[in-house]
């Protein structure tokens, strides 16, 4: 009897030995894997920051061991989420200055400004977040209160979507700038001759912020990465950064202290930025891709700087207007069609889809796999929606339920057939990259789920849906924020699906996202985040 019992030890022993050794296994898991079936498993096992094996849990614990294993419950698991466009760095910075989204007035914007003052002392006040949409006064604030309020300290505070500036006249002083300043581009706004202290677009760019040090810079990139590990961000898509900052993130990366993964879209505003990198050539590591450039095509719609073919519906014979003249983006899109680069171009008005879309066509000359993005696509003309064959449309959908209150006064009811459009965009390019555009709208990738597939807001806002012939399925939407994300950043092969020899980003849910009722969805949270198998929150 003592031997048979030795025997059995020892085959039990020779069994363990024979499974093979993987750093992480995950079990008893409701993980959508977001593969070419959109099929569902139990476990999975990771080794070297990569999965190794997906399957039941009885599979993988038979063929693998594992000092680390994780009994999730049946929770739900996803693929890493990526946020295809937001302003990551610009989210970091923000943390350090006065956070004005949300004001319900220009009173109470001013009261943030004297609260923030009082607690910093600061030599030069900047910040973000104000939209007077949100108002009781829909109408651009003036600088009168604030000159009283700041008369000696700078003032420059952005609006929530970052195409409008508003200034007090230490600023304008400190800047140098007057009524008579020629602006191309953007707008300075006047009132019977004289500044209101609002900027549009190009004439922001007057304003002499004071320098960002590189501790602040690092600071904000860190505050970033939490925030954005605290949602089930593995992967963000930074669009318009400058070379320093670039070189920053990887710096902080090879360190490992930014584990987040970046796509960086360079800035394309400056024409020896765009030289160096095509000179330079796309630089790739597993957590840093520069491979594509961000260019302005217009302003937003909230500030009325976004292109229009026809004039704004409450603002008689104003167009808004493209950043540059139409022939410089024909000069940057050939440039870049003659490199690997991808150009991914912020458009949101229809003539300023209309003139790049045309652009990029011209460019290209039907070169395949470019993947060149329109980032927003915010209203198209029916006549080029067949244009988005094969440039990729990126959008985000909690912009369509916060201009969904006051877009059709801006454009009237015939333009809104064609806004904010993202089903017939998918189902003219086949695929839908999906982003937050943060820090303009909420880091929150679930209310990206919930606007995309219910298009109602935070409020459950219409009763019935904003458009709903335009809303995106659940399964389309996941997709949108995992593997057609990842190919809209020629990433597909790595990451954006729980599948063998990818990156083991993952990121466990409070609910399962996918069967949960409509009103439940925007409760969900990230419990767990992963980055290569390890957990970062």
């Amino acid at each position: 009897m003592k031997n048979i019992f030795i025997l059995f030890i020892l085959s039990l022993l020779m069994v363990s030995c024979q499974k093979e050794k993987a750093d992480l296994i995950v079990i008893n898991s409701n993980t959508y894997l977001v593969n070419e079936k959109f099929e569902h498993a139990e476990a999975f096992a990771i080794k070297d920051g990569k999965f190794i094996a997906v399957g039941t849990s009885k599979e993988i614990q038979e063929k693998y061991k594992s000092d680390s294993i994780i009994d999730v419950k049946n929770q739900t698991i996803v693929p890493g989420l990526i946020d295809a466009h937001c302003h990551f760095f610009r989210l970091g910075l923000q943390q350090q200055k006065v956070d004005l989204t949300g004001t319900n007035s220009y009173d109470e914007v001013l009261a943030k400004l004297v609260d923030f003052q009082k607690e910093k002392n600061s030599t030069f006040i900047t910040g973000r977040g104000w939209d007077q949409n949100d108002w009781d006064v829909k109408e651009f604030p003036t600088k009168e209160k604030l000159d009283q309020l700041f008369p000696t300290i700078p003032v420059a505070v952005g609006r929530v979507d970052g195409h409008a500036l508003l200034v007090n006249q230490a600023a304008i002083d400190l800047s140098e700038i007057t009524a008579d300043t020629k602006v191309s581009g953007g707008e300075i706004i006047l009132k019977d001759g004289k500044m209101t202290g609002i900027l549009i677009d190009a004439a922001m760019d007057f304003i002499k912020f004071p320098e960002i040090s590189k501790q602040e810079a690092i600071q904000g990139l860190l505050d970033a990465q939490k925030i954005s590990f605290s949602y089930g961000l593995t992967t963000v898509d930074d669009a318009g950064l400058d070379r320093n900052t670039i070189e920053l993130i990887d710096e902080l990366q090879k360190e490992n202290k930014l584990k987040i993964r970046v796509y960086a879209m360079v800035s394309g505003d400056k024409q020896e930025q765009i030289d160096y990198y095509i000179k330079k050539g796309i630089t790739k590591t597993d957590r840093l891709n520069v491979r594509s450039f961000k260019v302005y095509g217009d302003g937003a719609l909230g500030s009325r700087g976004a292109a229009m073919r026809k004039p704004y519906s409450d603002r008689e014979n104003h167009f808004g207007a493209l950043i540059y003249a139409p022939e410089r983006y024909q000069e940057i899109a050939k440039q870049i069609a003659a490199s690997e680069f991808q150009m991914n171009t912020h458009a949101i008005g229809d003539s300023s889809n209309t003139w790049m879309l045309k652009t990029y066509k011209e460019a290209l000359k039907n070169q395949e796999n470019r993947r060149w993005r329109i980032e927003h696509a915010q209203i198209i003309s029916s006549k080029d929606f067949s244009s988005f064959d094969n440039i990729l449309p990126s959008v985000q959908p909690t912009h369509a339920t916060s201009d969904m209150y006051w877009a059709e006064d801006r454009i009237g009811k015939d333009r809104m057939k064609g806004a904010y459009a993202y089903k017939n965009l998918l189902n003219k390019y086949g695929k839908i990259a999906l982003g937050t555009d943060f820090p303009v709208e909420q880091v929150n990738p679930f209310l990206t789920f919930y606007s995309a597939t219910y298009r109602k807001d935070s409020n459950n806002f219409p009763e019935d849906g904003f458009q709903m012939e335009n809303s995106l399925s659940r399964e389309e939407t996941l997709k949108g924020m995992t593997i057609w994300a990842a190919f809209s950043n020629f990433e597909e092969e790595e990451k954006g699906s729980i599948e063998v020899g990818k990156f083991a980003d993952f990121v466990i849910l409070s609910q399962d996202i996918m069967t949960v009722d409509s009103d439940q969805i925007i409760k969900t949270t990230a419990v767990s985040t992963f980055v290569n198998g390890e957990k970062v929150y």
